[in-house]
């Protein structure tokens, strides 16, 4: 059907067909490959990648600033800075803004930031995630407080905003100053190797000030933030690859905290056996192994999506799936430290359940943690603060909560990691498990220390006395008679077990005692 334009309509469809296109085309072609060359896309290509194929609908296009000092009335691109809007991921509404570098080095302004909390007020008000696509220089120098203030009004909706939708961040160039806090304060940051950093005072001020001498990679780049801070989530190598991380995260989250997670069709029966989960948990207590591959052995289709893998290696999180419904892995990990807590670990864990617990994913956690790490550096650093944050995140959790114990099980790290006393719906044991206060000769050592003492021989009646200790009260059959654990399984019972009793909660209901809200151990 051919549509019949009137005559005096076409000035008028020609003028916004030329600001359309003055909005498309940006800061010019120079700039734009500049952009290109340095590695990076531009603002409305990374929304392209991000969202399904013609879905973007995007508001605010020809928006312009209005500073007039500094010259900067001769200077009012369309759009100023910003891309915002709305489209589908795999046919779930995400509202977006992607900052364009091309434009003022992206730097925050009045109006850029009126864009984003736009976006962020109609992502509320629909219940969709909100993803930020960051590449800026941060606030805009010309505009003074007034970006400042720009920037505190997005900080807020993040806040509001936390436990009701997802948010994601994409940290995809510059990122420095205050610009920093509001990615820090999303649910999950990706950042693109060699092209992205993050911090809040740079390497010239840094050197000026402590005498440090730095590079912004060394400082902020993705590795830095992904192995050392943890403030980084994800290290891509690209844009394209930190997009499809996002679309990927996005698989397993619900749209907001009213909904639950999606579910994915499978294959994969959930009576499975795996035989090779008989042999994987080595019964030598000292021996290591990669607990990654027992996530993997249990999962639907043996996915496991991984969340902060460079940091805190002594444990594991991330999202897996059974019977195609979403679950929140927490695993301690026997190769690094021997899966002792420490404190980075206690923090990575405790945030990541208290994700899962705001957006109805159920809590998988599997245990096997000699302890706390010893030292003054920990103890200095106040492990027993961070520690607390971890238990405190369990025992709040109201989620479906189900832990297989699959080795050991020490002490206060019993307690922290999701026992039945911390409201636990499931807890299982493997015949491997050893659930007691401390290893057997260290407790020998201490109630048995008169008797050693009179010994003969003492490390022959050391080792008899451990031995006697181990069979009474390092196996999982003393908690399993008092009911701390419900029941001790073969590990090739692990997948169906778990099947069972995530279908067994499915409506599960539990409640916090009244309150504004609690005072977590920060």
């Amino acid at each position: 059907m051919t549509t019949t334009i009137p005559t005096d309509q076409q000035p008028k469809r020609n003028r916004l067909a030329a600001m359309n296109e003055a909005a498309l085309e940006g800061a010019g072609t120079e700039r734009n490959q500049k952009q290109h060359d340095a590695g990076k896309l531009l603002a409305r290509e990374r929304i392209e990648l991000l969202v399904d194929a013609g879905t973007f609908v995007e508001l605010d296009k020809f928006r312009t600033h209005r500073c007039t000092d500094f010259e900067m009335d001769k200077k009012q691109p369309i759009g100023d800075g910003v891309v915002t809007g709305y489209g589908m991921v795999e046919g779930r509404q995400v509202f977006v803004f992607a900052q364009d570098f091309t434009q003022f080095g992206g730097s925050l302004s009045e109006v850029v930031a009126q864009k984003i909390c736009k976006i962020f007020d109609a992502a509320m008000k629909v219940g969709a995630p909100i993803i930020g696509l960051n590449d800026s220089g941060g606030a805009r120098i010309q505009e003074g407080v007034v970006s400042l203030a720009g920037y505190a009004d997005i900080f807020c909706r993040n806040t509001l905003a936390s436990g009701v939708i997802p948010q994601l961040s994409a940290i995809l160039g510059p990122c420095a100053g205050g610009a920093v806090y509001s990615p820090a304060l999303t649910d999950f940051v990706v950042m693109a190797k060699d092209t992205s950093y993050m911090f809040l005072t740079g390497p010239d001020v840094i050197k000026t000030v402590t005498h440090e001498e730095v590079t912004m990679e060394e400082l902020g780049g993705a590795l830095t933030h992904n192995k050392k801070s943890g403030v980084a989530h994800f290290a891509a190598n690209d844009d394209a690859q930190a997009i499809a991380h996002i679309r990927s995260l996005l698989s397993y989250i619900p749209s907001n905290n009213s909904e639950l997670p999606p579910r994915i069709p499978t294959q994969d029966e959930p009576t499975r056996s795996d035989p090779e989960l008989a042999s994987m948990i080595p019964v030598n207590p000292n021996q290591p192994y990669d607990v990654r591959d027992v996530i993997q052995a249990v999962a639907d289709d043996r996915n496991f999506f991984e969340v902060h893998a460079h940091f805190a290696p002594n444990i594991v999180i991330g999202f897996t799936r059974l019977m195609g419904r979403s679950v929140g892995v927490v695993a301690n990990q026997p190769q690094v430290l021997a899966g002792a807590l420490d404190i980075n670990a206690s923090d990575k864990a405790a945030r990541f359940v208290r994700f899962c617990d705001a957006f109805n994913i159920p809590l998988l956690t599997y245990v096997d943690v000699p302890g706390f790490l010893p030292g003054t550096q920990q103890e200095f650093g106040g492990i027993i603060r961070h520690g607390a944050k971890l238990l405190y995140a369990f025992a709040e959790a109201t989620v479906p909560k189900m832990t297989v114990i699959l080795r050991k099980a020490y002490g206060g790290a019993y307690c922290v990691m999701s026992p039945k006393h911390l409201r636990g719906d499931l807890n299982l044991a493997l015949p491997t498990a050893e659930i007691a206060v401390m290893g057997a000769s260290g407790a020998v050592n201490i109630i048995q220390r008169r008797e050693l003492k009179n010994s003969k021989d003492p490390d022959a009646r050391l080792k008899e006395l451990s031995e006697d200790y181990a069979e009474k009260f390092q196996t999982p059959y003393k908690a399993a008679e008092l009911g701390y654990i419900d029941e001790v399984i073969y590990p090739e019972q692990m997948r169906s077990r778990l099947c069972q009793a995530l279908e067994m909660l499915a409506n599960k209901r539990d409640d916090l005692p009244a309150k504004k809200h609690g005072n977590m151990p920060l």
